[in-house]
């Protein structure tokens, strides 16, 4: 099972120059990230998730994270 810092790597080189903060609430499979990307400029809350959803698409889709609470950002903001 991958380990939070797998997953900041992960998400880190999908959003390249994010900064990416990884948190386990137990079990390895509940998670929650705080991201801030530049490429979130001029787009939904909703389409900046998907960016980061995309990211670790394969531990997502397969289980290995079972719930994965975002709180994404700009820089500028």
């Amino acid at each position: 099972m991958p380990d939070v810092n797998e997953y900041q790597a992960m998400i880190e080189a999908a959003l390249p120059g994010s900064t990416v903060e990884v948190i386990d609430h137990g079990g390895g499979d509940h998670l929650s990230a705080e991201v801030v990307a530049t490429q979130f400029a001029g787009l939904s809350r909703i389409e900046q998730h998907k960016l980061v959803y995309a990211a670790v698409k394969q531990y997502m889709d397969d289980g290995t994270i079972h719930a994965l609470a975002l709180k994404t950002r700009t820089p500028e903001d």
